[in-house]
């Protein structure tokens, strides 16, 4: 594998420069004065702040696009070997490697690279641990799976020894990187397009934790199922967090909720309380993130009263229950929210926010998810008053393996509740206007472009 020379500028083309993390990879480089260079299929937001830093964005894929001054190409796993820019880099013997290598490559320059992995849960507790380090003035290196106000963007290039990132394990990318802290929030069943089975999956985070050395640190959930197994071969600490105190360092007692679903608690380290923290997001499930961020700024040196701070003053990233505005009284919401678990814990937060019936118009992602999940995700959406179903978001999949949202419609219907499929998305808005009334909640959820629907709503 090619490896980059930091104190070497040299030209780096992106495939898919628009992604959420290339892009902030770009701007990572970028910043160390590499030329940048890369593709994508149309103009976004993130683009034209690469453009608008000196990067070069074009807005198509073509052979054309691989030019004789490229030094290095880097492409994302949704690229394929029949790319034409990927295929016109190798055949012009142009190095490429993906973007997890490239990230493990970055946060090797870094003192404390921090990776935080787990099922659901990254981005939040990702931007929780940024704000605690931007209020502790730690002037960190972060890349987040998100748009995070507090850093305009999704990226920060700061001046200490501190590098923060998401860590997806979908197609293994995290066993590229090079941690010196891990921290896993949960382990469940997903991207089964690409691992086997929960088996599959476990092992993959095994391996992850394999990645520390000895003198690195594990963070981890003790609600997830034999979380011993993840560490049992390692020598690295340990630091555990989660909802028992007996079993866990960091865990929380006397939870309350506010009028908007947020929650405070008392900390408890090692069963003994210590100080009471106020959370300025809502749902229980960011109680448990919270303590994954403390106990990874506890580990960093970072006071208690910077952390409460820090917590206390982070409002959310976009698409996490996310207010969007209103529309004849009703509140719309909209929340990234793709997996039943997800699902769960975005609708038990909803349950504390004002509301006379709770709306959740879903958009399933990728065919294969929603196959392998039917079930847990009927039993998911069953939580709403009211669901309504939009089509499946095909995303880097094209075969449908016979599903479609209709088959969603009908696992809901078994369970005794109503569930609307209207057809596309103006036929959506079209029967919420309709039906929906003054104090209503309504939640557009979903990893694709579900969004739309609710900011059309808006526009009313």
């Amino acid at each position: 594998m090619y490896h980059i020379n930091f104190n070497n500028p040299i030209h780096v083309h992106f495939i898919g420069i628009g992604g959420i993390s290339m892009s902030g990879l770009a701007h990572i480089l970028r910043d160390k004065n590499f030329t940048i260079s890369g593709s994508d299929t149309s103009h976004s937001a993130l683009t034209d702040e690469l453009a608008a830093a000196g990067c070069s964005i074009i807005y198509s894929q073509t052979a054309d696009n691989i030019t004789d001054d490229i030094d290095l190409v880097v492409y994302t796993a949704a690229i394929h070997d029949d790319n034409p820019e990927l295929a016109a880099a190798r055949a012009a013997n142009i190095p490429a490697i993906t973007r997890a290598e490239l990230l493990g490559q970055i946060m090797s320059n870094y003192k404390t690279a921090v990776n935080i992995a787990g099922t659901h849960g990254k981005t939040t507790t990702t931007s929780m641990l940024t704000q605690i380090l931007l209020t502790a003035d730690s002037d960190p290196t972060i890349s987040v799976g998100g748009i995070l106000d507090s850093i305009g963007g999704n990226i920060r290039v700061g001046q200490s020894d501190i590098f923060v990132t998401e860590a997806c394990e979908y197609t293994n990318s995290f066993l590229s990187f090079n941690p010196t802290m891990n921290i896993i929030l949960n382990v469940k069943k997903d991207h089964l397009d690409f691992f086997k089975d929960i088996d599959d999956i476990r092992h993959s985070f095994k391996l992850f934790t394999e990645k520390l050395p000895d003198n690195g640190t594990l963070i981890i959930n003790t609600d997830i199922d034999n979380y011993e197994y993840f560490y049992q071969d390692k020598c690295c600490e340990v630091i555990t967090v989660g909802s028992n105190p007996k079993k866990s360092m960091y865990s929380a007692c006397d939870i309350a909720y506010d009028d908007f679903g947020c929650c405070s608690y008392t900390l408890l380290i090692e069963e003994t309380p210590s100080v009471r923290i106020s959370l300025s997001v809502p749902g229980l499930h960011n109680v448990y993130n919270s303590l994954a961020a403390v106990a990874a700024a506890k580990k960093l040196g970072i006071s208690l009263e910077n952390i409460v701070s820090g917590l206390s003053d982070f409002h959310g990233t976009e698409r996490r229950f996310e207010k969007k505005g209103m529309f004849h009284g009703v509140t719309v919401i909209d929340d990234y929210a793709h997996h039943p678990d997800e699902i769960t814990a975005t609708l038990s937060s909803a349950k504390h926010y004002p509301n006379k019936n709770i709306w959740c118009v879903f958009q399933p992602h990728t065919y294969s998810r929603t196959k392998a999940l039917l079930k847990e995700f009927a039993a998911a959406l069953s939580q709403a008053d009211k669901i309504v179903l939009a089509d499946i978001y095909a995303a880097r999949e094209t075969d449908t393996l016979g599903i479609s949202s209709l088959d969603l419609k009908n696992e809901i219907e078994k369970l005794g509740k109503e569930c609307f499929y209207p057809g596309s998305f103006e036929e959506i808005e079209k029967f919420l206007l309709k039906n929906c009334i003054n104090g209503d909640l309504l939640i557009t959820m979903g990893a694709g472009n579900i969004y739309q629907i609710g900011e059309a709503l808006i526009r009313q």
